[in-house]
């Protein structure tokens, strides 16, 4: 069955030449290198885990075992997915592009279109791949576990480290990224990839702020006097720096090392690898066929060094 098309054209003008569509979600945090990527996982890839416990103890003439050493580990397993659309060359005989189609009855999609709908898969495929990271759950057809999904079913995240979140908005963003901060973990904190990772809502919050217009905020005129015309794309708060997940459920944020996140695949280049098949020398009809196929999933190494706002953990 081919994929459902519906086309509004007029006659009435002539063509621009280019195609739009609905702004996309960017898939920001595999492009700005939010976490570690894990290429090559065919199957399944073991995210090992280390732990050493006194390691240091009085001196002795003797030697004797000084630690207990754990090793434990966590499963990082990519599943497949797949995008297939159908599309009828007839459809588009009627649109403004049907002349570079050809003149003859075996003839192609309009180029221009061709090349703009390998484009728009392509980042159709980055944003859901960007929800997936943070909020997908496994049960849901084109989805995998999120690591919202997994932190909120971990009975081993601490219960220190779950910070009970709010509505945030310019107002308050302070405190609550303050509540972040007082919560993670003294052996984390002062790390060069510690990161507080922050829905859209919250740092576009947090740039508001500061312009000075909340009431904690950097004075009346704002961050260097400039009021509300900021143009800061790496913000810090408190010496951590913050990363928009475009991902994220709104108020909802986490903190941790990009080390201790991982995104697993079989090849990057799949994820933007867009196959077009003409399928009238294979069966005869009109149809053009869309066609990618790649792996993904997301996995953590210690639940210990990760903090979490505004997500409920309802296994303790």
């Amino acid at each position: 069955m081919a994929t459902s098309t519906s086309i509004t054209t007029t006659y009435a003008g002539e063509s621009a030449g280019k195609y739009i569509s609905a702004a996309l979600l960017a898939g920001n945090t595999i492009a700005n290198g939010g976490l570690t990527i894990r290429p090559n996982v065919k199957f399944k890839e073991v995210v090992k885990r280390l732990e050493l416990d006194g390691i240091v103890k009085d001196g002795t003439c003797d030697f004797a075992d000084t630690s207990t050493l754990t090793l434990t580990e966590r499963i990082l397993q990519p599943e497949e997915f797949q995008v297939n659309l159908e599309l009828c060359k007839k459809d588009f005989r009627s649109d403004w592009d049907a002349i570079s189609m050809g003149y003859s009855a075996f003839d192609n999609l309009p180029s221009s279109f061709q090349d703009y709908l390998i484009g728009h898969v392509a980042a159709k495929v980055a944003q859901k791949q960007e929800q997936n990271i943070w909020g997908g759950t496994n049960a849901t057809a084109g989805e995998y576990d999120g690591f919202s999904t997994l932190l909120a079913a971990d009975a081993d995240l601490p219960a220190a480290n779950e910070v009970t979140g709010t509505t945030v908005d310019a107002s308050n963003v302070v405190a609550e990224l303050g509540k972040v901060v007082d919560a993670i973990p003294a052996a984390l904190y002062g790390r060069d990839d510690l990161m507080i990772y922050v829905a859209q809502n919250v740092f576009r919050a947090y740039k508001r702020s500061l312009g000075g217009f909340q009431s904690g905020g950097q004075g009346a005129a704002g961050f260097q006097d400039r009021g509300n015309n900021q143009d800061i794309n790496i913000v810090y708060f408190d010496g951590v720096k913050i990363f928009m997940a475009n991902g994220l459920a709104n108020d909802t944020m986490i903190a941790t090392t990009k080390d201790n996140l991982h995104f697993g695949t079989g090849l990057m280049s799949d994820q933007n690898e867009v196959k077009i098949l003409d399928m009238a020398d294979l069966d005869g009809s009109q149809n053009v066929r869309i066609i990618m196929r790649f792996t993904a999933g997301v996995q953590y190494g210690i639940v210990e060094d990760i903090v979490t706002y505004g997500i409920v953990n309802s296994a303790n």
